[in-house]
């Protein structure tokens, strides 16, 4: 990332406030040394905040930005805001390239309709996908998406999305060849929609991609590590991503209700606690935080709204590697490559 790269951070998204949101971008700089940043939002707010983070002062600038988009404000309404608020004027420094990237923690649909307006998909592209990085047992994390941007699809659009899902784990999870596998009911060739089979058709014939096509996966296997990338549409992508978070988190309540029924259980927690604190860390959401817009001329991370100071710097350490990994130039060299095969 170049010493002169700045992320712009919508300093007021996110449902904990302004005060988390600093603190986070306080512990990114702490733990990427050179970061630069744009605090997008009150600066009266902001400035009083940073009094509380010395390290950042010098590292960052303020960028006034007088409305913040409310977290049930449909996207339409945060379009006719789209310059005056906090959401908005992070995502306008990256179209002016002042900002290498753009990190909110605000309103998903907001922030999807205001990227996608202004900065526009890529050559090669028709709808761009919400991507991210989910906790596996394999020796990385696995890559899906669409979780939520397009809840309908054809299969040129999944096409493109392993396209793009694929350069991604290629750049941050260092893979020559992912393996990239179709969300579907089943494993067999016969299984799925008319458009799952289009889609499945298609990634088979393009063995000239730098990906390996592994067919289809079901949902119970998407954690198992055996694929890298999953790809769906976005209305079967979010309800499995709920579905995973919402079973993180019963397992952990699970566990904590289990050792402290009795006092045995509470010495097997004490013994067993290395272990415990090792399955919390693996599906705490937080360490895993940060989901990407693919598909654009420019970078936006989504981070989670109720995000921690850890969740927040994760995010933003998202938006750093992309941009050092020049994610957005090799998207669009995967996809003309794509294109020129297909004709040929």
């Amino acid at each position: 990332m170049s010493p002169d790269a700045r992320i712009a951070v919508d300093a007021m998204g996110g449902d904990e406030g302004l005060a988390v949101m600093l603190a986070g971008v306080a512990h990114a700089r702490r733990r990427f040394d050179g970061m630069r940043f744009f605090l997008v939002g009150d600066e009266e707010r902001i400035r009083a905040g940073l009094a509380n983070h010395p390290n950042l002062t010098a590292a960052s600038e303020i960028v006034h930005a007088p409305d913040v988009v409310a977290s049930d404000a449909k996207p339409s309404q945060a379009l006719r805001r789209a310059k005056t608020t906090s959401m908005g004027v992070a995502i306008d420094l990256v179209k002016q390239g002042r900002a290498a990237a753009a990190v909110s923690s605000g309103n998903t649909g907001a922030l999807m309709a205001m990227a996608k307006l202004s900065l526009r998909t890529m050559p090669g592209i028709d709808r761009p996908a919400l991507a991210a990085m989910l906790p596996s047992l394999g020796e990385t994390d696995t890559v899906m998406l669409d979780l939520g941007a397009n809840t309908e699809c054809d299969a040129k659009n999944l096409v493109q999305f392993a396209v793009m899902g694929a350069a991604w784990a290629r750049t941050t999870l260092d893979l020559a060849s992912p393996r990239v596998a179709l969300l579907n009911i089943g494993t067999e060739d016969m299984k799925g929609t008319d458009i799952i089979r289009e889609a499945a058709a298609l990634l088979r014939a393009a063995d000239h991609l730098p990906l390996t096509f592994a067919g289809f996966i079901e949902g119970d296997r998407i954690s198992r590590g055996h694929v890298d990338v999953v790809v769906c549409d976005g209305f079967s992508g979010n309800i499995a991503l709920k579905t995973a978070e919402g079973t993180a988190r019963f397992v952990a309540d699970l566990l904590k209700r289990a050792f402290s029924s009795s006092i045995r259980s509470k010495v097997g927690f004490l013994i067993s606690k290395p272990a415990t604190q090792l399955l919390r860390d693996h599906l705490d959401p937080n360490n895993h935080n940060g989901a990407v817009f693919l598909g654009l001329n420019g970078l936006v991370v989504k981070s989670h709204g109720g995000a921690t100071e850890v969740g927040v710097a994760h995010a933003i350490g998202v938006a750093a590697k992309m941009v050092r990994d020049d994610l957005t130039r090799r998207i669009t060299d995967d996809l003309a490559h794509f294109e020129r095969q297909a004709a040929a």
